[in-house]
């Protein structure tokens, strides 16, 4: 007789997502594939920082746009407390400023919510193989950025994840009220972001914070 092959450890994943809809349908997806177990899912930065080091998942996919605390802020303190969990970010939005924030804050991937269940299921094994995933979609924007050679800003000041996303925002003309759609936060949030930026760049209004970001002189 034969000895029994060891059953295969199943994969534990932790989804963070605050739109209830895409929570339960990302964590049906994942129930559904084989030899992987969504343990927790949590709609915000704040709860996963609470809930997920002690669940000690393999692997966490992190929404980008998180009420609050942003996706990216909550990547950099996840990293900092489980340096060797991944994190793979889920977005629907392509923008190489967003991969490359996420990608200084840990990410270990970047993943376009509409990804396929079998490319969710081959990034999964990907990065925790080492790699660092990326939809074709973000990985050529990630190239064509590179192409441009542009030079990231260089604004000598400490903004969080959440001040850049909002100025990175404003930079492609977006009111407030279209910024606030586009992060889920209130307007009078957005207003509080915009005002400490200011304040960190030492300028008064909108297009000069906007010039200062885009390295030209206001």
């Amino acid at each position: 007789m034969l000895p029994t092959q060891p059953a295969k450890p199943v994969v534990k994943v932790v989804l963070v997502e605050d739109k209830q809809e895409v929570r339960e349908s990302w964590t049906t997806l994942i129930n559904s594939m084989p030899g992987l177990s969504c343990v927790q899912s949590c709609v915000s930065g704040e709860i996963a920082l609470r809930v997920i080091p002690a669940l000690k998942p393999d692997v966490v996919l992190m929404d980008i746009f998180l009420p609050r605390m942003s996706g990216i802020d909550c990547a950099a303190e996840l990293k900092a407390l489980m340096p060797k969990t991944p994190i793979l970010m889920l977005t629907a939005v392509e923008d190489h400023e967003l991969v490359f924030m996420a990608l200084r804050a840990g990410a270990d991937g970047y993943l376009l919510k509409h990804t396929k269940p079998d490319d969710l299921q081959a990034a999964i094994s990907d990065v925790l193989a080492g790699g660092a995933p990326m939809t074709s979609e973000i990985a050529r924007c990630v190239v064509q950025s590179f192409r441009a050679a542009k030079p990231r800003p260089n604004l000598d000041v400490q903004l969080s994840a959440r001040e850049e996303e909002v100025l990175m925002l404003l930079s492609k003309g977006y009111a407030n009220k279209e910024i606030a759609g586009h992060l889920g936060i209130s307007a009078q949030t957005v207003g509080s972001h915009i005002k400490h930026i200011y304040e960190k760049m030492h300028v008064r209004s909108r297009a000069a914070a906007v010039a200062r970001y885009m390295g030209s002189k206001p």
